[in-house]
């Protein structure tokens, strides 16, 4: 049976899914909502893995209508895109059924929203038309900034909203632009069809300007520096299982896009020493501030959102490689980590319902009681710090190896020890009272008192909450030991880097060659780094808990609160900070490509 019919199908169930729960919400009551919503992102699931399992170490390429692709519309799976459309259902499936008892009151236009969210993601992942990568990323980002400023009624929710629907609106106006000078310069927007257009041809200006505006928005959508100002705002006052889908996938989808668009459509056209040597530096810059802000903050949501700057970076590192191997070890580690972070927001959103506070400070020992929740969040945050045999800690190893450099090496055990170690420090304090609260806090810090409750629910804890913590830590810990996952995410990468055979599968149907990809499992050097980034995240908790740190704060007194003071809230700065960004990535691009 041909299964070019199952991409369109995965994209088709959430939409119309969306359709069904909000014909269903005018006569039902908010049960059938729940449930109908929850078993459209179900069939979604099961979609994707059927789909993971078709196309095996190969592509489905669906040419939609039957038109060519230079004039037609083209998806195309492959195991890393089908992954993550996969994870986008399997999280938004638990958000779903996180919100079941999580909201005072919730109407269908939040289930319809997540949804509509759903489909976004599932298309930008399997999409390979460059205008239709952009349609998915606005209907991505309209639902996205709808959900963010869902508390209407609070003007930091609007805020949050506003912050995050105008720079990341700005950013795709800069892709648009970008797409509009493609299609000028080649007459074509199927991203196989672009490749094939700027192979042999040589870089012009128009073609680099054309890549830094493509890039441009992308890299706004995954939140690297300069371009991550609005994450931390959104995630700040969004609703705790929507933030788990913006970091576990959303933000992450923006990094697939920035290396599926360099190395299908821009490969031929600029050295990859250059896209290299410019990714790597945004990496590291990313993941170093992430990590800093990450253990400056106090607000819980805040916290969780500069630790996922900081893995964004660090995936962006690995996947700088332009290697089967960087490529695998990322989508292994970005995989492991929507795991651990959604649980850990899934966990804070828990704290708000029972205590109507997300301020480390404010909680102290209040989450004493908390029973199993409080054990779930230490453990999640050792995972964080990536603790073997964690999904987490495996993709940092492979990521590792594949960096080679030792210098990446301990960036990668010194971040991923920062924010496993943010992460315990609040769980110790919170959930066991350890130490005494901090009373010289930068009051430059959001705190997270005034935050509002989003739901309320007895001393018990319901089911409906605990269950999706417990699927997204046990998922996290397959993908660390479970060898089919890195096996398939190996031969995934090698299938991503390899522009001549995604030109050939599209253009002319040729199948992927099956050579296997090298296996890539724990090593000996994997595990003890693991182990050391852990230990040291440990370290540092106890230290910070215990008040040893003092004298350290008041060392980084004043670049701190530089930095908080640059993270103003005010959507101005962060639109001057995102042409500046424009401005860095142009020198950094256009530059060194010109003959």
């Amino acid at each position: 049976m041909d299964p070019s019919w199952l991409p369109p199908t995965v994209i088709a169930i959430p939409l119309i899914g969306a359709c069904l729960v909000l014909a269903l919400a005018q006569h039902t009551p908010r049960l059938v909502v729940d449930v109908a919503a929850l078993v459209t992102a179900l069939f979604t699931v099961a979609g994707g893995a059927v789909l993971l399992v078709v196309v095996g170490a190969g592509r489905v390429v669906t040419r939609v209508g039957g038109w060519t692709p230079q004039i037609g519309i083209v998806l195309v799976a492959d195991p890393i895109g089908t992954a993550l459309a996969l994870l986008a259902a399997i999280l938004t499936a638990c958000a779903l059924l996180y919100t079941w008892r999580y909201f005072d009151s919730a109407e269908a236009h939040v289930h319809v929203l997540l949804l509509l969210f759903l489909a976004g993601m599932v298309g930008f992942a399997l999409t390979a038309d460059l205008f239709d990568l952009f349609v998915f990323f606005e209907l991505m980002g309209a639902a996205a900034y709808a959900l963010t400023g869902h508390k209407i009624e609070e003007p930091q929710a609007v805020h949050g909203g506003f912050a995050f629907g105008v720079v990341n609106s700005l950013g795709a106006y800069f892709s648009l632009t970008g797409i509009a000078l493609l299609y000028a310069r080649t007459g074509r927007l199927g991203l196989a069809p672009l490749g094939a257009a700027l192979t042999g041809r040589g870089a012009d200006v128009l073609v680099l300007a054309a890549m830094v505006l493509v890039l441009t928005g992308l890299l706004v959508k995954a939140a690297i520096v300069p371009f991550h100002f609005w994450l931390a705002d959104a995630h700040a006052v969004a609703p705790s299982p929507v933030c788990a889908l913006f970091s576990g996938v959303m933000a992450p989808l923006g990094l697939y896009g920035v290396v599926r668009v360099y190395v299908t459509v821009f490969g031929a056209a600029v050295p990859a020493v250059v896209a290299h040597r410019t990714l790597v530096g945004l990496g590291v810059v990313t993941a170093g501030l992430g990590a800093v802000m990450c253990l400056a903050q106090r607000h819980l949501k805040r916290m969780l959102a500069y630790s996922t700057i900081a893995h964004l970076g660090l995936f962006l590192v690995g996947m700088a490689t332009l290697s089967g191997q960087g490529m695998a070890g990322s989508m292994v580690y970005l995989l492991g980590h929507a795991g651990v972070k959604g649980a850990l927001f899934l966990l804070v959103g828990l704290l708000l319902a029972r205590h109507g506070n997300v301020d480390e400070v404010g909680l102290h020992g209040r989450g004493r009681a908390d029973g199993v929740a409080r054990w779930l969040f230490v453990l999640a945050a050792l995972a964080l710090a990536g603790l073997p045999p964690f999904g987490t800690g495996l993709g940092k190893a492979i990521s590792e190896e594949a960096a080679e450099r030792w210098w990446l090496v301990g960036i990668f055990v010194l971040v991923s020890a920062a924010t496993g170690g943010a992460a315990l420090r609040a769980g110790l304090r919170v959930h066991f009272g350890l130490g005494k609260p901090p009373t010289d806090a930068d009051p430059d810090t959001t705190s997270g008192e005034d935050e509002a409750q989003e739901g309320r629910f007895p001393a018990r804890i319901p089911m409906t909450m605990v269950v999706p913590v417990v699927v997204l830590l046990v998922g996290a810990v397959a993908i660390g030991v479970v060898p089919a996952v890195a096996d398939r995410l190996a031969e995934g990468g090698r299938l991503f880097v390899d522009q001549a055979g995604y030109l050939e599968a599209v253009t002319h149907g040729a199948a992927a060659t099956q050579t296997p990809a090298p296996a890539r499992w724990w090593t000996l050097s994997g595990v003890a780094l693991g182990v050391l980034s852990t230990a040291l995240a440990v370290t540092l908790a106890l230290l910070a808990v215990h008040g040893r740190f003092g004298w350290l704060g008041r060392l980084l007194d004043t670049p701190l609160r530089t930095l908080h003071r640059a993270h103003s809230g005010h959507v101005g700065d962060y639109v001057a900070w995102l042409l500046g960004g424009v401005a860095v990535l142009s020198g950094l691009l256009i530059l060194p490509a010109l003959p």
